[in-house]
């Protein structure tokens, strides 16, 4: 229970994220903030296209481990 207290400590509420924009604003200006919005998202499409080509090559390996433990059994009896 006490972690879950901290943990909710920690995040930034309303006002707080309110303040946030509004420092990224002055410190970006209002021209630049639409480019970096599409590169954040190009960042994180290119994350998760990543993630999701590590996950598929798990699955593989995975997969041929599973094949050889198989025709091992069936190469023994």
């Amino acid at each position: 229970m006490m972690n879950e207290e901290i943990l909710l400590a920690a995040m930034p509420g309303g006002w707080e994220m309110v303040v946030i924009a509004l420092v990224i604003l002055l410190m970006f200006g209002a021209k630049k903030l639409p480019e970096l919005a599409r590169g954040l998202g190009q960042g994180i499409r290119e994350f998760k296209g990543a993630v999701d080509g590590v996950k598929d090559e798990l699955k593989d390996a995975e997969e041929k481990i599973e094949k050889k433990d198989e025709t091992d059994n069936n190469s023994n009896n």
